[in-house]
């Protein structure tokens, strides 16, 4: 799924080459652990994301993989040396197959 109505991003549209930027993010996500219980005394199951990732132009920038101990709506903030124009792809993997993505252009003067 292509940028994400449960994501938010902050990055950067233009950049100067050699410039450090930061990438700001944060999905929205219960990252349930599986050791809460419902109202009806039911365990909720585990459901969390398990691994984060970002690529410039397919070259990894940064990749985390995540554990239960991560919290509900996990936000991410790092930085990456702008040296190319091209896409920024973020990529969230969740433990049920599911994955969400956003792709950001940026433009390198």
């Amino acid at each position: 799924m292509a940028n994400s109505d449960r994501v938010k991003v902050r990055i950067p549209a233009k950049a100067k080459k050699g410039e450090i930027i930061e990438i700001k993010t944060q999905i929205s996500h219960d990252m349930e652990t599986g050791q809460r219980k419902d109202a009806a005394g039911k365990t909720i199951p585990r459901h969390i994301i398990t691994r984060f990732t970002c690529t410039w132009n397919n070259e990894p920038v940064i990749s985390a993989d995540w554990h239960q101990a991560v919290s509900a709506n996990p936000f991410s903030s790092f930085f990456a040396l702008a040296s190319a124009s091209g896409k920024i792809k973020l990529s969230w993997f969740d433990e049920n197959g599911e994955v969400f993505e956003y792709v950001h252009d940026i433009t390198v003067e």
